[in-house]
């Protein structure tokens, strides 16, 4: 009987724990919705000022905040308000706008919530703080974020920071703090250290100086879609760097710049130990139209890696006749993978071709189906493609 009593006290505290949930989060919710329709109804009340604002923002006129005392809530809204346009505008008028912020007292009252021991709290305080550029919050955020294990909270205080440092050892020591705990956010960093307002070029040599690999990766990842002409010399050094990361990264970047390869570097590319740096060898030569790579990209259809051999036979069939026939050779001649991997692309570029519709790619498709018909003999009757004979016969048989 005492047992059976404790079970029936047991279900009814675990029905008023349920219950008690359920309402707190019905009262969350209520919570929630009533905050959102407060917000629209303050961005209402305030459109005039905003517009005011953005009036004033060219002039020499001192902006204050709307008069009258404002409930906490409503100075969210034209803080958050304030954020946007700092995030999208550039030059005086975001540095007008920053002003404007520290001026209200947004900025300080968002240093002291960043002390505030409810985590939350200090999540929204560090974004808002990196938002309104204050570089002020530098040295806490700094102390947080290598202090702190690995979290959604690193990656806050890392782009405030990155927002917010108005020198460049603030923002190296922010990548130093984020990579230290070994995980693989190269591209995330590169990211993060490119919000920041600073010069990159300089900073991206740094990080490409720096004895730290890590740094290092994310200067070569930070460097797609940048032109910087300063760090070239170093991205050539970097070709040769001792690390395969750092070495296959390298090669990417180096070669998307289109150099004009000499034999020599070719091969040293193509007999790298590391199959990345191969692979990247071996697509960029198609696409520098490298017709004296013939041989190598041949040899490359041997390869160990199945994306050196992939990117070697694509090259093959971008380099003309010379290439595709080179293709037919190994096809016809080679064995195992180095035949499976010509095949291969030959049905990819047979299919490919036939389909296109100006004239040049059809004379172009036709020369390949007359070397092709060469080396594996005419299986079926081939299909004529039509317009080719208008200039110069039908090339097809």
């Amino acid at each position: 009987m005492f047992h059976l009593t404790v079970a029936y006290i047991f279900i009814y505290v675990c029905l008023g724990l349920i219950a008690l949930g359920i309402l707190l989060l019905l009262q969350m919710k209520i919570s929630h919705n009533r905050e959102l329709r407060n917000r629209e109804a303050y961005a209402k009340k305030h459109h005039d000022y905003f517009v005011y604002v953005q009036a004033n923002l060219q002039d020499n006129v001192e902006l204050r905040l709307p008069p009258g005392k404002l409930k906490k809530l409503e100075k969210r809204v034209i803080q958050d308000k304030f954020i946007e346009w700092i995030e999208q505008f550039k030059g005086d008028y975001r540095l007008k706008l920053i002003e404007l912020c520290r001026e209200a007292g947004f900025v300080e009252e968002d240093l002291k919530a960043l002390r505030s021991i409810r985590y939350g709290r200090r999540l929204e305080a560090a974004y808002r703080l990196g938002g309104m550029r204050a570089p002020e919050a530098v040295p806490l955020l700094q102390n947080i974020l290598q202090k702190r294990k690995y979290s959604s909270l690193s990656i806050v205080m890392a782009r405030s920071i990155a927002k917010a440092a108005d020198n460049s050892e603030d923002l190296l020591q922010m990548l130093r703090a984020l990579l230290s705990h070994g995980k693989p956010i190269h591209n995330l960093a590169a990211d993060i250290m490119l919000e920041t307002g600073l010069d990159s070029s300089a900073i991206l040599l740094k990080l490409l100086n720096d004895s730290d690999s890590a740094l290092v990766k994310v200067g070569l990842v930070a460097m797609w879609g940048q032109a910087v002409p300063e760090v070239m010399p170093v991205l050539g050094r970097l070709v040769g760097a001792e690390e395969k990361d750092v070495r296959a990264e390298a090669v990417k970047l180096y070669l998307t710049t289109n150099p004009a390869l000499k034999d020599d570097t070719i091969a040293q590319l193509m007999s790298d130990r590391s199959w990345e740096v191969r692979a990247e060898a071996a697509r960029a030569l198609g696409q520098l139209h490298a017709a004296g790579s013939i041989p190598l990209l041949t040899d490359a259809l041997r390869d160990s890696s199945w994306k050196v051999r992939y990117n070697s036979a694509e090259s093959l069939a971008e380099l003309g006749e010379a290439g595709f026939e080179a293709l037919c050779q190994a096809a016809l001649t080679g064995a195992g993978i180095q035949r499976e991997a010509a095949l291969h692309r030959i049905e990819l570029v047979m299919e490919k071709e036939r389909e296109h519709s100006a004239i040049e790619q059809m004379v172009a498709y036709n020369k390949k189906r007359l070397l092709y018909d060469r080396y594996f003999g005419v299986k079926q009757p081939a299909k004529r493609v039509g317009g080719v004979a208008a200039v110069g016969g039908d090339y097809s048989a």
